[in-house]
């Protein structure tokens, strides 16, 4: 079942998960956990339910999957929307719930009037960039960083709306 973020406990949650689940598969360290607490502090203390939206993923109850879609703050044109912070968790996986939470994303994108979709990720996280690839979003530039206590490759994606 996937439905809107919003029960008590859903912020907290997502900020752990993606700490907890990127550190064991990754090895990332808890300046990534901070992004991520950014990230969901922003959106839940400044977002416009017209244009953002939020979506928690649930199996038996209990959370295993979430996804953040944002207007774009880089882009000034009023037109761009980012998809942030898509996970999945080992118990989640394999029912299709990443695939449901990025379609979702894309149709709020569109039903909002948003003409671009973009997203931000790094090199080792395949099996979302395998669900990027399928829904026609494509690479636009990658870059070699330092962070998260790893050495990654960045990349940029875009979806034309």
């Amino acid at each position: 079942m996937i439905r809107d973020l919003g029960v008590p406990g859903d912020l907290g949650w997502v900020v752990m998960a993606h700490g907890e689940q990127y550190a064991a598969e990754f090895g990332w360290d808890a300046s990534f956990e901070a992004l991520v607490a950014r990230i969901v502090a922003d959106y839940a203390t400044d977002h416009d339910p017209a244009r953002e939206a939020a979506w928690i993923a649930e199996r038996a109850g209990r959370r295993v999957g979430c996804v953040f879609f944002v207007r774009s703050r880089a882009a000034t044109d009023g037109a761009t929307a980012q998809l942030r912070i898509l996970l999945v968790t080992p118990e989640g996986r394999g029912l299709g719930l990443g695939r449901e939470l990025v379609d979702r994303t894309i149709a709020f994108a569109r039903a909002a009037g948003y003409r671009r979709l973009v997203l931000w990720t790094n090199e080792p996280l395949a099996a979302a960039r395998r669900i990027y690839l399928e829904r026609g979003f494509r690479l636009v530039d990658e870059e070699r960083h330092r962070s998260f206590g790893a050495e990654l490759v960045g990349q940029n994606y875009v979806l034309a709306l």
